[in-house]
C-alpha cells in the first residue's frame, strides 16, 4: 500500500508537469511572445561572448527599421543581426502527418524565409550608415536550420533558397554556427586591441625618439660651450702667464 502511495503521488506530479508543459505551450502559439524569446536567447548568448561595449540591442536606423542586434567593429562599423524569424508554418509542417499537407506547409515556409531574406537585405544592409556590406540571419533552432540548409544540399531543391541568401548577403546563422561567428569576431577584436596598444607604444617610442633628439642637441651645444669656454680659459691663462712675467 505505501509503494501504491508513493507511486499515486509520483503520477500525480507527473500530471501537474505536464499541465505545466501543456499551459507553457499554449503561451508560446502567440508569435510575438516567441520572438521575443528568441531576441531574448540572442542577447544572452552576445553577453556571454562580447563585450558589452561591442553590441548593441535594439538598433535604429534613419529609415526607422530596428534591428534586433548589431555588432560593434572597429572605425564604427557594424555588422545587423536580425532574430525575427518565421516559424508559424515550419511548426506546423512539423507537427502535420500527412505527407502531402506536411510538403505544403514546407513550401509555405520557404517562401517565408525567402521575403524574410529579402526584408533583411533592404532593410539592414546599409553601408552608409556603416553596416558591413552584409547581415546576419539568427535562426533560433537548429532543427530549422537543418530544414533549411543541410537538407537543401541533400537534394530537397533548397539550393536556391541558400543561393538567394548569399547573394543577397544574408547569411543564416545557428545558436552553434553563432557561436562560432561571435568568436572569430572576439578574436578580431582582441588583435585590434593589441594592434592599437602596439600603436600606442610606438607613438611614445616616437615622442621618446625625438625628446631624445632634442637632449643630443642640448647637449652637443652645451659641450661647444664649454669647448668655447676652455679655450677661452686656456687663452686667458696664456695672456696672464705673459703679464706675470713682465
Amino acid at each position: 500500500m505505501n509503494k501504491l502511495n508513493q507511486l499515486e503521488e509520483a503520477n500525480k506530479r507527473i500530471y501537474d508537469v505536464g499541465k505545466d508543459l501543456t499551459s507553457l505551450q499554449e503561451i508560446l502559439q502567440a508569435p510575438k511572445l516567441r520572438g521575443t524569446l528568441g531576441e531574448l536567447f540572442l542577447s544572452d548568448l552576445l553577453a556571454q561572448i562580447l563585450p558589452s561595449q561591442h553590441y548593441a540591442l535594439q538598433h535604429i536606423f534613419k529609415n526607422g527599421q530596428t534591428v534586433d542586434a548589431i555588432v560593434k567593429l572597429r572605425d564604427e562599423w557594424i555588422v545587423p543581426v536580425d532574430a525575427k524569424f518565421p516559424l508559424e508554418n515550419f511548426k506546423k509542417m512539423m507537427g502535420e502527418h500527412d505527407e502531402n499537407l506536411r510538403e505544403n506547409f514546407r513550401k509555405i515556409f520557404l517562401s517565408d524565409v525567402k521575403k524574410h531574406i529579402d526584408k533583411i537585405a533592404s532593410s539592414y544592409i546599409l553601408p552608409n550608415e556603416h553596416t558591413m556590406d552584409f547581415a546576419l540571419m539568427y535562426i533560433p533552432a537548429e532543427n530549422v536550420y537543418y530544414e533549411i540548409i543541410i537538407k537543401g544540399y541533400e537534394g530537397r531543391g533548397d539550393q536556391n533558397l541558400i543561393e538567394m541568401a548569399y547573394k543577397k548577403k544574408v547569411i543564416p546563422v545557428s545558436p552553434n554556427t553563432f557561436y562560432i561567428y561571435l568568436q572569430a569576431i572576439l578574436i578580431g577584436l582582441k588583435g585590434l586591441q593589441i594592434e592599437k596598444g602596439a600603436k600606442e607604444i610606438l607613438n611614445h617610442l616616437l615622442h621618446l625618439n625625438k625628446d631624445l633628439s632634442k637632449l643630443s642637441e642640448d647637449f652637443d651645444l652645451v659641450g661647444t660651450h664649454l669647448v668655447r669656454a676652455k679655450n677661452s680659459y686656456d687663452a686667458s691663462e696664456k695672456r696672464l702667464r705673459k703679464f706675470e712675467d713682465t
